[in-house]
């Protein structure tokens, strides 16, 4: 199996703090963590860990942060030939992570701002070999369409994990055969007001519609919804055990759920087992340390009562 991955890569510069400081306040006695990051590049780790080979298309900088994502996808086994080298540095992501496992997340997109439809175009071949394209929107959104459109053009299942969330243009949603925002980004997705009052079916509902393809709606503690063509379906929770991070629940996710389609499972499916990946990551701290590999995801959930 093989999936193409087009999205983000940036140093996440971690800290680990008793609470999260208020407007104007410093907050003492955390615990600093560099490493990699990105919703595309974490995205493409986790699914070369559960087996696939994965290709990846983003942008770094000539810098410390492009070299030592450049060795990462080496070591991970994710071809990244295709990767722009850009004039800006490498996308830095500054993470305050709270004991409760919440976190909060400030972003300068630096080289990634230079990844346009023009970089897209000589991925095609990759796109088109592929299994599943997944799409991410940390990226210029002429690349997101750029790539969702050569998805489609090829015959590839395109699937956008629409993070971070903003109103996608017109020409985009029917490119998308399934899209798995959260909570929070589904209405912002939609272009809808705070007081939409819109339910979680709803929602999954108004999303199927637009892509013309399927929805997976994302709870946290709740599960997820899918929703295809005119049935809404509950995928329960998978149980976590202690929640210590948060940071890349949602890229496990997205990652498992790529991984399961291209092996030809069913949407039910692929969701229950995205779940499980999502709620094993919850449990270790840091991104890549806590993605998870197949053997390891496996004996996970063999373990799990």
């Amino acid at each position: 199996m093989k999936i193409a991955v087009v999205g983000s890569y940036g140093a996440g510069l971690t800290m680990r703090v008793p609470k999260a400081p208020a407007a104007g306040e410093t907050v003492s006695g955390g615990v600093f963590d560099p490493g990699p990051g990105g919703k595309g590049s974490n995205q493409a780790v986790g699914a070369a860990r559960l087996g696939a080979e994965v290709s990846l298309l983003t942008a770094v900088g000539d810098d410390d942060f492009g070299r030592a994502a450049r060795e990462l996808w080496r070591r991970e086994g994710v071809e990244a030939g295709h990767v722009l080298t850009a004039r800006a540095p490498t996308m830095v992501g500054f993470i305050l992570v709270e004991p409760s496992g919440e976190n909060r997340i400030a972003i300068a997109p630096g080289a990634l701002d230079e990844l346009d439809a023009a970089a897209v175009e000589p991925f095609r071949a990759e796109i088109a070999s592929a299994d599943v394209l997944v799409v991410s929107m940390e990226i210029p959104e002429e690349a997101v369409v750029a790539a969702l459109r050569a998805g489609r053009e090829t015959g590839t299942t395109t699937l956008l994990n629409p993070a971070p969330a903003r109103p996608l243009p017109e020409d985009a949603w029917p490119l998308i055969d399934v899209i798995t925002p959260n909570q929070t980004e589904a209405p912002v997705l939609l272009g809808l007001g705070d007081e939409h009052g819109l339910g979680d079916e709803d929602l999954v509902r108004t999303l199927c519609e637009r892509t013309e393809g399927a929805a997976v709606l994302t709870r946290g503690g709740e599960g997820a919804l899918i929703a295809r063509g005119a049935d809404v379906t509950r995928v329960p929770p998978y149980p976590a055990g202690t929640v210590v991070d948060t940071t890349g629940a949602g890229d496990s996710f997205t990652a498992a759920l790529a991984v399961a389609l291209a092996e030809g499972r069913d949407l039910r499916q692929a969701a229950e087992f995205a779940a499980a990946a999502g709620a094993h990551t919850v449990t270790i701290a840091g991104v890549i340390p806590a993605l998870p590999t197949r053997d390891r995801l496996n004996a996970w959930i063999g373990n799990v009562p």
